[in-house]
């Protein structure tokens, strides 16, 4: 238990370190069995444990090149997608849980994407880049913030013929209409681009949850119904997604007519963190794949993707990935304690009865 939190109070620091530098055991059933199609289409928000591609190394930051390369996507694709993970991503298992494709990311989409797009990107922040610039706390990382995803949104949009809400007219009507918003983690980096300076973490959380709350507003006035919200995952955050729900609330309450769920990642993960045994896990705490530096497989300035690195022979009995992000097997079973189980607020079944009540 010792590891355990010390492994939880440490984790953001980790995740951190390697940002700046390298630029229920019921509800962990699988969480890609038939849920039917309640939904057309999925329009995905976040950072990297969300992003699909969007940062994809030949015209991203350099900082992020390493994703491109093996052992990244080695158990699920057999080569580099992009995505920060051995395999599929949480979003990848709620796509296939709703009987939907895997969603293109929007910088390199093809065609029509009639069941959905992902906006997510790494190293994405809640606050805009400016800030960031003014404070002298940008190194080589993405400029992208949740804002410029709602731009990107509202591009995508204007390209099927969209440029109000739901109720504006036909082209608005299909895009918007059977739509699930899931917006992932948002607002770790902020935190972590801070780490060593002297702006206060009180600053990043009330322009972050002021920034997430705008971007929410921006598409509850789109008139979409169904939203799925994750919290901030910092162990020292409780304040932030204490503040944030509350704010969720008054969203709530100014459009009555759509459900907003709330994912509570932190205690989802620790609950498998203090008892991996029981969710098929034999290493909680080190990353599946890194240099060899101990305690935990991890090295900034060595990180998988590299050279230096090299991937454990079976990421599917580890739930760090790389040292900051999760194997794909944490994701499967996050995803099933997220929408099977008790960990999402409402819980996702109420949101799936409430869409097919509609119709």
């Amino acid at each position: 238990m010792a590891a355990f939190s010390y492994f939880c109070a440490q984790i953001t620091v980790i995740a951190a370190i390697l940002i700046l530098s390298s630029s229920i055991f019921a509800s962990s059933a699988s969480p890609t069995r038939n849920i039917s199609r309640p939904f057309e289409k999925i329009y995905a928000f976040g950072d990297s444990f969300t992003d699909t591609g969007n940062t994809r190394s030949v015209s991203g930051p350099s900082g992020f090149g390493h994703v491109s390369s093996p052992p990244y996507g080695s158990t699920f694709f057999h080569h580099s997608t992009n995505r920060y993970s051995d395999g599929r991503l949480m979003i990848d298992f709620v796509a296939e849980a709703l009987s939907l494709p895997f969603l293109p990311p929007y910088r390199y989409l093809k065609g029509k994407a009639n069941h959905g797009v992902n906006f997510a990107v790494a190293g994405s922040t809640a606050i805009n880049h400016a800030f960031f610039v003014k404070n002298n706390l940008t190194l080589d990382i993405t400029p992208d913030s949740i804002q410029t995803q709602i731009i990107w949104f509202n591009e995508f949009l204007e390209k099927q013929g969209c440029q109000g809400s739901v109720s504006s007219g036909p082209e608005c009507k299909a895009a918007l209409e059977g739509a699930l918003i899931w917006v992932g983690e948002i607002g770790v980096n902020d935190y972590a681009y801070i780490t060593g300076s002297s702006v206060s973490g009180d600053t990043i959380r009330k322009l972050a949850i002021s920034s997430v709350t705008t971007f929410l507003q921006a598409l509850l006035s789109k008139g979409v119904k169904h939203v799925v919200v994750q919290e901030c995952k910092r162990s020292s955050s409780s304040t932030h997604n204490a503040v944030y729900l509350t704010k969720l609330q008054d969203l709530r309450r100014k459009f009555p007519n759509a459900t907003i769920a709330y994912l509570d990642y932190w205690n989802a993960y620790c609950t498998v963190i203090k008892n991996p045994n029981g969710y098929g896990f034999k290493e909680p705490l080190k990353a599946c794949c890194g240099s060899g530096d101990p305690p935990y497989n991890f090295n900034p300035f060595a990180v998988c993707g590299t050279s230096s690195a090299s991937a454990c022979p079976n990421p599917a009995k580890y739930i760090n990935w790389d040292g900051v992000h999760l194997t794909e097997a944490m994701y499967k079973v996050l995803t099933g304690m997220f929408l099977h189980g008790t960990y999402s607020h409402p819980p996702f079944g109420y949101l799936l009865d409430r869409k097919q009540r509609e119709g």
